[in-house]
Formats: C-alpha cells, structure tokens, sequence
C-alpha cells in the first residue's frame, strides 16, 4: 500500500507532464504557447469534471458491488 504523501506527489506529477504534452500538442496545432496552454488547462478541467461526474454516477450503480 502507498503512503497518502506518495500519491499525492504522483497526481501532481502526473497532472504536470499532462499540462507540458497538451501544451504541447496545442502549440504543434496553432503555432501559440499561450493558446496551446489554455488548451491545456481548458482539457484538464474539463477532464477532471468529467471524470468527477462519471464516478458521482458510478457510485449509484449496485451492479458488481459485493
């Protein structure tokens, strides 16, 4: 089992290499840092309510709980 301070510093790890290759990808597609960092941020938020709401429905199926 992972203590809480390891996952914690490997979401923040992870969340960071996620900013650096949307950024990235966003830059390779119009030519701006700025836009392609706010392609970024935009997808993480959008990835994080996304996700945040899936599990909220998740929670409310019974179905292969024990």
């Amino acid at each position: 089992m992972e203590t809480t301070g390891r996952l914690i510093t490997k979401s923040f790890t992870w969340q960071a290499m996620g900013l650096i290759v949307m950024t990235l990808v966003g830059y390779a597609f119009t030519g701006s840092v700025s836009a392609g960092g706010g392609i970024a941020v935009a997808s993480a938020t959008i990835g994080f309510l996304s996700y945040f709401m899936h599990e909220m429905a998740w929670s409310r199926v019974h179905w292969g709980r024990q």
